[in-house]
């Protein structure tokens, strides 16, 4: 069921406090010891491909998990949880559940990926992975805000996909892509139904490596929107590298932000990619020309495969890092990307609270 206009809500709380975002779902999802059959279920046992690395099918076969997983980040002190829903589009689940064509020596290609969003069977799953995966949510916002007396949000994950429309991968046709805009736009904008008959309050367009890819999915929201005649808070937030730049379409940060304040959302910001010590001066640069709230959600770090979640910070890192981007006023939303499992959201509250929110400058 759709969920009311919340931008003037959030409005108001951002004004007040920092919210907090959520944390790493894979890297929590793997804290509960679940193997390929946990995720095939019987739904899915006899699938050619593994399913254990399809994160958003628990949704359908393992819905306790991810609504536990929810339930503890809501718990740690997280306003607002993110839907379990990053690749729960026909086109990044064609990788779980179609022949790739490159293995008998074809290629992907348009008219391989018009198939795809042409597909009864994946799209009638997105579909469900998407309502499902909001309905999940949303049940655990709804239980906790009513427990705490502290109203909690859900935030549908659009996530980047896995093709480009920036780059070509023949180096040997530089004007060839895998795939069109409008395919790409059609895949998002069905995902972006499903999340608003879900349940959800927000939208959130996350982890852009590719700045046309997230266009689309722009695109796609504003369109939803037009024809459902409603409107949702949209965040938006890049995957940047060491660099600055997102990191198929090299887009700087402030470039960013032109891109896409015409969507006028309800804040732009950064996650994933970077620890926090390395996102910082990126952040800084956002918030230094953003004209909305900012966002940050970074990695626990860098990767470290020793370490117990794969990532370096521990969460009394996380919670000393977040605090100082609190106190130099670079925040209206805290959380963390991968790594950061309940227990790092805990420490992120705890290093955010009590700090004011980054004043959002005046548009003149």
């Amino acid at each position: 069921m759709p969920q009311p206009d919340a931008t003037a809500e959030l409005t108001q709380s951002l004004s007040e406090r920092i919210l907090v975002l959520d944390g790493a779902m894979g890297t929590t999802i793997r804290t509960y010891g679940l193997e390929e059959g946990d995720a095939r279920g019987e739904r899915f046992a006899r699938n050619d491909k593994d399913l254990l690395n399809n994160g958003d099918i628990l949704s359908l076969t393992k819905p306790d998990v991810i609504g536990d997983i929810h339930r503890r980040f809501y718990q740690a002190g997280s306003d607002i949880c993110e839907t379990n829903t990053f690749s729960a589009t026909s086109i990044a689940q064609s990788e779980f559940f179609v022949e790739d064509p490159r293995e008998k020596g074809g290629r992907k290609d348009p008219e391989f990926f018009q198939k795809i969003i042409e597909n009864p069977f994946l799209n009638d799953l997105a579909w469900e992975m998407n309502v499902e995966s909001s309905k999940l949510c949303r049940k655990m916002a709804d239980d906790i805000g009513t427990d705490t007396g502290v109203k909690r949000y859900v935030a549908g994950a659009i996530g980047p996909l896995t093709v480009s429309l920036t780059n070509s991968p023949d180096a040997n046709d530089p004007a060839f892509r895998v795939v069109t805009f409008d395919q790409v736009l059609e895949a998002y904008k069905h995902q972006v139904r499903a999340l608003i008959e879900g349940g959800c309050d927000i939208l959130m367009i996350e982890t852009i490596f590719d700045s046309l890819n997230a266009k689309a999915a722009a695109v796609a929201t504003q369109e939803v929107f037009d024809e459902l005649r409603l409107r949702l808070p949209i965040i938006i937030s890049a995957a940047v590298g060491r660099g600055g730049e997102t990191m198929i379409s090299a887009q700087k940060v402030e470039a960013l932000w032109n891109a896409f304040a015409h969507v006028k959302p309800l804040a732009i910001g950064l996650n994933c990619s970077l620890g926090p010590d390395l996102m910082r001066p990126f952040l800084e640069e956002l918030s230094d020309c953003a004209a909305t709230h900012i966002s940050a959600y970074p990695n626990a770090g860098l990767p470290n495969p020793l370490a117990p979640t794969g990532f370096d910070l521990e969460p009394p890192h996380m919670k000393d890092f977040m605090g100082d981007f609190a106190s130099a006023g670079l925040l209206n939303l805290a959380g963390g990307c991968c790594g950061n499992t309940p227990e790092h959201v805990a420490a992120i509250a705890q290093g955010v609270r009590g700090k004011a929110p980054r004043k959002v400058p005046a548009v003149g």
